[in-house]
């Protein structure tokens, strides 16, 4: 009853911190989650009394209508559960029958309710199989019946964090990453696989030793065993818990072999540690080392190259040919003399072969073309794979491309994305801006070639950190002001607000912390616990629209530039004409008053969704343009435009001027300096990402790559046809960057 008490007191605290009662002690803001799945760990079988009393309190938050409890409440008792030595079937069966009355609810509520009770109905008959699958993919352990992988990559700007944040994440991902073998994976997934379906009718400690004495080959060959039961148990309706326990007795009772029973402790249940997940960090200096990981992910070097120095040596046979072939899109190409036939009878004898007489058998099966010239995909193929890769908001449902007739249909089999990548973002606002851009070219590049889609999953995740004050920040510019992509997803999900932007003003302090038994608690456990929490349970994307911009120059010699951003966009009057230019027309002009005369042209928002183009002329001395709503319930598909607009006025006492602020909403917009004096512009907050000598811009929603590619092949054909045909129609027209969180936006 005590613990019990205990439990039911810091659950309910955790849900007054939801309501906005923050902890009077404030350190411990954004670690009462932590505390209570750890307080768990160090006693596992309390397990099901945590899972019990998070049941009765979802069950008490749907009844009393408190649906900003239910997410929360639900992701900390999934997590709980995954990590429990043994759940009762009664236990599991009130979760799953409360994870389906979710369905009648909203998003994102009844998509999370979906997810999660899918999530148990094979874990009420496999136990184990969740945290079995977590471990796994994680640790890109080899099992065939589950051969999916997982690894979590951090990047950080070093020119955005100070250099004692960056050596403290260092550290710790590396400790986390150094912190666990193969081996040892492969046995926590034995004996938490026992202790799931055999409970305390098990000798755990016995089965350890066992396993411990094992050589490595025989571990694994348990491993693989355990893994095949489970699995085969939890995707087939005909087997049932009772048989599944039985099946694992038999592994049980074959492990131990003639090994006597140990003493099991008092009730019979001892806790498996949940590994830390494989997480590298990265400081982000190239444009394109977000690919370049991506490339080595799917298609890893050797074991005895180093982690810092995979972005340098990359492998000739591998990588190489990918990078090659991609840089070969942008290169002409130039027609070479080849002397060889491509049929391998041409080819001159080995010398071996040479002194052998070669029989008609042998003779016959080299009478076939050589593979010189690598298949291209065909545009369909190509297309198809990039239409599968947008399945987020603004994607449509597939549809059936038809074949042409007298052309026989090639049975192929489908690429499985078998890899996972898990980006996380440590930063402000200029991070993301420079991830818009990465994600950009990286959707670029496959619709040229199309190589990761097929074969990669990937998720992008947001941990605002605030680094000491750099060149790189605005004038005036607070933490505020700087994450404001944080503050938007904080009140769009209170769960996000209360385990990741915490973490904002607390990684900086405990980088900073002095050398210490207690810091290295602290930190070695709380930072890459919480982002592997946020990795393991924020499956909810918020997208973000990337917006396109680009710039004229007042030098006509002078390409116009392409860029995108993500957040906001700054134009201020370029101080730049010196007293010797300025003639007497300029100066009558300067009579007008600050700034410079602009075109403004643009679609305005309005509720009917109807296009209506306005044009306006003004005076202005500069605007600010913001993708990030104030306010959770407005439209992500929209700029806050904000116009410094100079007005002229006379009186008595003469000519004065005053700065009046226009606002308008707009998706598209067109800036034109009357008077062909330069302004310069700020993408994304980045003074790294400032144009100058601007006299226009263009500023749209950016395209999907891939959608314009398959429009422009569309309009070949359709020389007259404004709107989206054939294949278009179905795919997501608008690029958009999604950002995970744990409930995405709860209307």
């Amino acid at each position: 009853a005590e613990v019990e008490s205990d439990i039911l007191r810091r659950v309910r605290t955790l849900l007054r911190e939801l309501d906005g009662h923050h902890p009077a002690c404030q350190r411990d803001r954004g670690m009462l989650r932590w505390t209570l799945h750890k307080k768990i760990d160090q006693n596992p079988s309390n397990s099901s009394i945590l899972v019990r009393i998070l049941v009765k309190e979802l069950e008490r938050a749907e009844r009393g209508d408190y649906r900003h409890y239910i997410i929360p409440l639900l992701h900390t008792l999934m997590y709980a559960l995954i990590k429990a030595p043994c759940i009762s079937d009664e236990l599991c069966s009130r979760v799953y029958d409360f994870c389906k009355k979710l369905l009648t609810l909203p998003k994102p509520f009844c998509t999370i309710g979906l997810d999660y009770a899918a999530r148990l109905k094979m874990e009420r008959t496999a136990p184990g199989m969740l945290y079995q699958r977590m471990v796994i993919s994680e640790q890109s352990l080899k099992s065939d019946p589950y051969p999916y992988q997982e690894k979590i990559f951090i990047f950080a700007d070093p020119e955005l964090l100070s250099e004692a944040i960056c050596k403290a994440l260092l550290s710790d991902t590396e400790a986390a990453r150094l912190s666990q073998s193969p081996r040892a994976c492969m046995c926590y997934v034995i004996t938490h696989a026992v202790q799931a379906a055999l409970g305390d009718g098990c000798d755990l400690s016995a089965l350890s030793v066992r396993l411990q004495d094992m050589p490595t080959a025989e571990v694994e060959l348990w491993f693989q065993r355990v893994v095949a039961a489970v699995e085969c148990a939890g995707s087939k309706a005909s087997v049932d818990r009772k048989q599944h326990a039985e099946r694992l007795e038999e592994i049980y009772r074959a492990v131990l072999g003639s090994t006597p029973p140990g003493n099991a402790p008092p009730g019979g249940l001892q806790g498996t540690p949940l590994p830390n997940p494989d997480i590298s960090f990265h400081l982000w200096t190239e444009d394109d080392q977000l690919w370049k990981e991506l490339v080595l992910f799917i298609r890893p070097l050797s074991q005895s190259c180093e982690p810092d120095h995979l972005s340098q040596d990359l492998d000739a046979f591998e990588i190489q040919d990918i990078i090659s072939d991609y840089e070969s899109c942008e290169q002409p190409r130039f027609s070479v003399l080849s002397t060889d036939s491509g049929i391998e009878r041409d080819l001159p004898l080995a010398p071996e072969e040479a002194l052998t007489p070669c029989s008609t058998d042998t003779e016959q099966s080299r009478l076939h073309r050589k593979g010189g010239i690598k298949k291209k995909p065909s545009p369909l193929e190509s297309m198809a794979f990039l239409q599968t890769s947008c399945n987020g908001p603004g994607a449509k449902s597939a549809a059936k491309v038809q074949r042409r007739t007298g052309i026989p249909a090639e049975p192929t089999a489908p690429l499985l994305r078998l890899h996972t990548a898990h980006i996380v973002l440590l930063g402000d606002d200029r991070i993301l801006g420079r991830l818009a851009q990465a994600y950009h070219s990286l959707r670029k590049r496959e619709t040229r070639r199309v190589f990761l889609t097929p074969r990669l999953n990937l998720q992008f995740y947001y941990v605002p950190v605030t680094g000491q004050p750099s060149a790189l920040s605005p004038t005036a510019a607070s933490p505020e002001e700087l994450c404001e992509v944080a503050g938007y997803l904080g009140r769009a999900d209170p769960w996000y607000e209360s385990n990741i932007n915490t973490l904002c003003h607390m990684i900086p302090k405990l980088a900073t912390m002095p050398s210490s038994p207690s810091k290295h608690l602290v930190t070695d456990l709380f930072i890459t616990d919480v982002i592997a929490y946020y990795v393991r349970m924020g499956t909810q994307p918020v997208c973000f629209q990337v917006y396109a911009v680009k710039v004229f120059f007042n030098d006509p010699a002078q390409e116009p530039a392409e860029d995108v951003f993500l957040t906001e966009l700054c134009a201020q009057v370029q101080d730049s004409i010196s007293p010797r230019e300025v003639n007497p027309t300029k100066k009558k002009m300067t009579l007008d008053g600050p700034g410079i005369d602009l075109s403004v042209t643009y679609r305005k928002v309005v509720v009917s969704d109807r296009a209506k183009e306005v044009s306006a002329s003004l005076r202005s001395t500069g605007l600010l343009m913001k993708a990030i709503p104030a306010n959770e319930a407005e439209d992500l598909v929209c700029l806050n435009v904000n116009i410094t607009e100079i007005v002229r006025i006379n009186n008595l006492s003469g000519r004065s001027f005053s700065a009046v602020a226009n606002r308008l909403k707009t998706s598209d917009i067109r800036i034109r300096s009357t008077e062909q004096r330069p302004f310069t512009l700020c993408l994304d907050k980045d003074s790294r990402r400032t144009y100058r000598n601007v006299v226009s811009m263009e500023v749209s929603p950016c395209l999907e790559p891939s959608y314009c590619l398959q429009k422009t092949r569309t309009m070949k054909f359709s020389l007259h046809e404004a709107e989206d045909v054939g294949l278009v129609k179905y795919m997501p027209k608008s690029l958009l960057l999604p950002i995970n969180t744990f409930a995405g936006v709860i209307q």
